[in-house]
Parts: structure tokens; C-alpha cells; sequence
């Protein structure tokens, strides 16, 4: 052990000498002259301090890049998922795999300032805030004195080394050094700074998934021909064209000169025609096939829906249907014409004729007859024009290929749809006695010839129907908003309805006895069944704009659809929903009883329960 008197003499030159330094730095400062002794232990203050840890690396590596590309694909997604495709009938690898990786979440609420918990928190944060401006006070007092201190200290060590004031500081030094060196100092952990100036950035998107779109259509039928034409080929086909041709020479021998000119020139303009005629038709058909196929392709989802949709909301309602819209029906050449008559084809039912005319007698114009089907809707499959307006029409049950148009000047006419042109085959004329007035499939001229009147309505009467089941009911409908079921044997009306506007038409429909359906002018179609409710429509529905006047509707004799026409030459095909064609349902151990007779008692039915109520009034 060294006494405290024999050490303390060579630590007194020590502490004089750092005080001597920062006073000679301290005036060498402000004089500009050269630093003194202290330099080196100042300089050595400054060095760099390592961590025990770091790397020591050398020049090379120091120069060496590593580049980092950041991608938004998620590392620890599965890439081998594969799922089996049925187009293909293979498995496939899925080639969006989501890249999406949460990290974290948090479900926070909003708390509104006026709330008793609100003023709470803002009451809290407040309290916060002032005790950590009291603190930051605080430190800050405790800094200026501890550089006061520091300020202090210099002046003391100034003083000269033979002063009675250097001794209580040198006391305090050897006091100090001791402790420092019996305590050894640990390493303080230093945060390392980023060296290479890298900052992390990434951002993730969504890939949307790929969609596969397909429509599934029957191949047309295709065959496969081929073949060489060579000198032999070639000198046959003259041979058999030169036995043709004396083949009829022989048959015109037989003849007489004069026919056989006649017939000869005949011939030529028979075979000439046929040739052309045999060519337009196979062309036109071709044509009819492809155009066909495009509009099967463009209105597939309309298809779809007719062959399979149902409303499955009609679970759900009580007792009330809609109508579903399919393709419309129109043509530029009867745009300002009105649809004045509709008729389904009895034997082709995808095949209905449209009469083209005007209801306005002040403003009569041309004609048309358009037949439409459903397999094409974009152009009509016939078209024949008229001087006059088609005011009524009806396709022959036995003959489907003859349609007979009334017009409004009188004349009946006879298209026959097997012949090309345009002309009808038969037309009426003054000679063979033709009307003088609108051909209509309902008149009241010549009452005397009638059975039977009714006073049934205050305005024009529009359309009148039998039932196609029971043979002494039929229904009526007027300008007078009115809607009128009749047994003919009764002169008041068995059930009246009010549809707020003028009745266009009303149709029977062909599946019961109790189903029918009206259109009025403001555009809407109604749906009733006497069976389910006997009050009111189960489906009232606009189906056009309100300017479009409808003028008339018919059912389809299979398909569960409507069509209905208006003033300005469209005509709109409608699906009905499953309440609109209910149909007896199926009782265990029995059978469904279907049939006319079973439509004639439903419908009789109804019919006794309103003449009891008006044998009693």
C-alpha cells in the first residue's frame, strides 16, 4: 500500500496539468496562437467508440453491394395448390395464390367529445400534459446549475499551485481518482446507427382473379369431301349432260309443233328459274342457319332464362306473381305503324304474325304482316306490306303455312308462306264482293242476324273471347276501363273489374280455365286467376314506358310466356313467374286429375257460388 502523503505529490502535477491545458486552450482560443500540453488527452476524449460486438471488416467488404429487390408476394404462401378443371378434365395448378399478409389489427370506437367517458379522457390527458411540462421545468433547472458548476470550476483551478485553495480541490481529486479506480466502469449499450441508409417500404396489392367466360353451343353438322377432277371425270359428265339432253329432245317429238315450241320455251325458263330458285333457297337457308347462331350467341343469357329461370321469391309472396322480360320484337319499316292483331302459329309454336296498321281512322296509312320467331329476334322470318292496315289476322289450324289478314279498306287477303313473293295468293276485290268497311273478327253491323245482345259497356267495346274450356262463358273488355266475364245465358255480367285506364285486349289462357290477362294504355299487363282470388289481378306489372299505348296480348300455347304489343310497333315477350301458373297439386296414393273437365268444374265452381249470390239479390 502507497501512504495518501507519498501519492499525493504525483498526482497534484496531473490535475495541475488538465488545468493548465484547458486554461491554455481557453486563451489560445482567443488569442489564435497554438493549443498547449492537453491536446493529446483531448484528442483522445474524442476517439470512436466500438461496440463489443461489431464486425471488423475490411476495405473489400466494406465496397462490396448486396442489393435487396422487395416484391408484395407473400414468402410463405403455398404455391402448389392445383384444382381440378372440369373444361379440361385435368387437375390444374391455381395460378393466383393470395399475397395478402396481415400483421396486425386492432378494433378501435369512436367516443364523442360531449360524452360523460369523453370528458373523462380529455380530463385525464390534461393532467398528463401539466406533469410533463412540470417535469421538463424541472430538468431544466437542474441543467443550468449543473453548468453553472462547470462555469465555476475553471476559476478555482486557475488559482496558482502554492495557494491555500488547492488543496481541499486536490483532496477532492485523489478522493475521486481512487473511487474510479477501485469501481471498474462497465460499457454503457449504445443503439447502433443504420450505416447503409436503408429504409423499408413495401406496399401490397390485390391481384383480382382471372374469369373465365364460356358458352356451350351444338356443333352444326360437318362432313368431309374431297376430291380429283381428271380427263375422264370431266368427259363422264359431258356424256350423262349430252344423254339429258337427248332425252328430252325424244320426249318433244312426241309432241305437236306448236306445243312443242311453247313447251320447249317453257322448259328452258322453267329450268332457268328452277336453277336460280334452288340457289336463293340454299343460300337464304345457310344465311337463316348463321344468323340463327349469332343471335343464340348474343342474347344466350335471355335463352337461359327462358329455358330455366324461375322466380324463387314467389315462396315468399302470398298468392302474387311477375313477369319476367325476355327478347323484344321490332323493325325499322313498322316503326310508326301500331300493333293491331297477334296470333301464335298452331303448329310451329316458336312462330307468332304480327299485324301492322293504325288505330287512328282520321290517319290511315300502308300495312304490314310480320312473322317473328323466337330463335331469332333481331329480324323477322317473313315480310309482307300492304296499301291498307292490317286490322286483323288468323293462321290456318290444319294448313300453318296460310294466314289470313283483314285490312282496313275491305279486303281479305291470302298469304301463303311456302311462295317467296310478297304478294298474298288470294285478295278479295269488288267483283267477288269484298267489304265495304274495316274488316274486324267481331262486328255489330247486321245485328239481326246475331243470337243475342248485351248492354255491356258505356264505351267501344275492344275485344270479346270465349273461354277455351267451358263453351257458355266468355269475356269483354272496353275503353271504359272495365274488364267483363259473361255466361251467355246470364244478361248481366257473372265478374266486372276496373283497371283505372282504357283495356287494349284480353287473353284466355290455354294451360286453365281461370287464368287470363289485359292490357290497358298506361303500359301495364294484369294477370288474374279466379281460383286463387276472384277480387283483384295477382300481378299488376308496367311492362312499357307510359306513353306506349299497349293494344294486345296473347298467350303461348306450350311455353309458360306472353307476348304484347303497343302503338308504336313493339312487341315484348314476358316469362310468367311459378304463382302465375299454378297447376293442382300432387296428392299422395292419388293422381293429378287434368283435362278440359276438370277445367269445366273449377270454372263452374266459381261460376255457381255468383249465381247463388244473385238468385238471392
Amino acid at each position: 500500500m502507497i501512504p495518501a502523503s507519498a501519492k499525493a505529490p504525483h498526482k497534484q502535477p496531473h490535475k495541475q496539468s488538465i488545468s493548465i491545458g484547458r486554461g491554455t486552450r481557453k486563451r489560445d482560443e482567443d488569442s489564435g496562437t497554438e493549443v498547449g500540453e492537453g491536446t493529446d488527452e483531448w484528442a483522445q476524449s474524442k476517439a470512436t467508440v466500438r461496440p463489443p460486438d461489431q464486425l471488423e471488416l475490411t476495405d473489400a467488404e466494406l465496397k462490396e453491394e448486396f442489393t435487396r429487390i422487395l416484391t408484395a408476394n407473400n414468402p410463405h404462401a403455398p404455391q402448389n395448390i392445383v384444382r381440378y378443371s372440369f373444361k379440361e378434365g385435368t387437375y390444374k395448378p391455381i395460378g393466383f395464390v393470395n399475397q395478402l399478409a396481415v400483421h396486425y389489427t386492432q378494433v378501435g370506437n369512436l367516443i364523442p367529445k360531449d360524452s360523460d367517458e369523453g370528458r373523462r379522457q380529455h380530463y385525464r390527458d390534461e393532467l398528463v400534459a401539466v406533469s410533463y411540462q412540470g417535469s421538463q421545468e424541472s430538468v431544466k433547472v437542474i441543467s443550468e446549475t449543473g453548468n453553472l458548476e462547470e462555469d465555476e470550476e475553471p476559476k478555482e483551478l486557475e488559482t496558482e499551485p502554492g495557494s491555500q485553495t488547492d488543496v481541499p480541490a486536490a483532496g477532492a481529486a485523489e478522493k475521486v481518482t481512487e473511487e474510479e479506480l477501485m469501481t471498474p466502469k462497465q460499457p454503457k449499450e449504445r443503439k447502433l446507427t443504420n450505416q447503409f441508409n436503408f429504409s423499408e417500404r413495401a406496399s401490397q396489392t390485390y391481384n383480382n382473379p382471372v374469369r373465365d367466360r364460356e358458352c356451350q353451343t351444338e356443333p352444326p353438322p360437318r362432313t368431309n369431301f374431297s376430291a380429283t377432277a381428271n380427263q375422264w371425270e370431266i368427259y363422264d359428265a359431258y356424256v350423262e349432260e349430252l344423254e339429258k339432253q337427248e332425252k328430252t329432245k325424244e320426249k318433244e317429238k312426241a309432241k305437236t309443233p306448236v306445243a312443242k315450241k311453247s313447251g320447249k320455251m317453257a322448259m328452258r325458263k322453267l329450268t332457268s328459274m328452277e336453277s336460280q330458285t334452288d340457289d336463293l333457297i340454299k343460300l337464304s337457308q345457310a344465311a337463316k342457319i348463321m344468323e340463327r347462331m349469332v343471335n343464340q350467341n348474343t342474347y344466350d343469357d335471355i335463352a337461359q332464362d327462358f329455358k330455366y329461370y324461375d322466380d324463387a321469391a314467389d315462396e315468399y309472396r302470398d298468392q302474387v306473381g311477375t313477369l319476367l322480360p325476355l327478347w323484344k320484337f321490332q323493325n325499322d319499316k313498322a316503326k310508326r305503324l301500331s300493333v293491331t292483331a297477334l296470333c301464335w302459329n298452331p303448329k310451329y309454336r316458336d312462330l307468332f304474325a304480327v299485324g301492322y296498321g293504325s288505330y287512328d281512322f282520321m290517319k290511315q296509312s300502308r300495312g304490314m304482316l310480320l312473322l317473328y320467331s323466337l330463335k331469332n329476334p333481331s329480324f323477322p322470318e317473313y315480310m309482307f306490306s300492304s296499301n291498307s292496315g292490317v286490322m286483323c289476322l288468323d293462321i290456318h289450324v290444319d294448313h300453318p303455312y296460310l294466314v289470313a289478314v283483314g285490312h282496313y279498306d275491305g279486303n281479305v287477303a291470302i298469304y301463303n308462306l311456302k311462295k317467296p313473293h310478297s304478294q298474298p295468293s288470294f285478295c278479295s276485290s269488288a267483283k267477288s264482293g269484298k267489304h265495304s268497311d274495316p274488316v274486324w273478327q267481331c262486328s255489330k253491323s247486321y245485328s239481326s242476324q246475331f243470337l243475342d245482345t248485351y248492354d255491356a259497356h258505356n264505351m267501344s267495346v275492344d275485344t270479346v273471347s270465349w273461354n277455351p274450356y267451358h263453351t257458355k262463358v266468355f269475356m269483354s273488355c272496353s275503353s271504359d276501363w272495365t274488364v267483363k266475364i259473361w255466361d251467355h245465358t246470364i244478361k248481366t255480367p257473372m265478374f266486372i273489374y276496373d283497371l283505372n285506364s282504357a283495356v287494349g285486349d284480353v287473353a284466355w289462357a290455354p294451360y286453365s280455365s281461370t287464368v287470363f290477362a289485359a292490357v290497358t294504355t298506361d303500359g301495364k299487363a294484369h294477370i288474374f286467376d279466379l281460383a286463387i282470388n276472384k277480387y283483384e289481378a295477382i300481378c299488376n306489372q308496367p311492362v312499357a314506358a307510359k306513353k306506349n299505348r299497349l293494344t294486345h296480348v296473347q298467350f303461348n300455347l306450350i311455353h309458360p310466356i306472353i307476348i304484347v304489343g303497343d302503338d308504336r310497333g313493339h312487341i315484348i315477350s314476358l316469362k310468367l313467374s311459378p304463382n302465375l301458373r299454378k297447376m293442382p297439386k300432387e296428392k299422395k296414393g292419388q293422381e293429378v286429375q287434368k283435362g278440359p273437365a276438370v277445367e269445366i268444374a273449377k270454372l263452374d265452381k266459381l261460376l255457381n257460388l255468383v249465381r247463388e249470390v244473385k238468385i238471392k239479390t
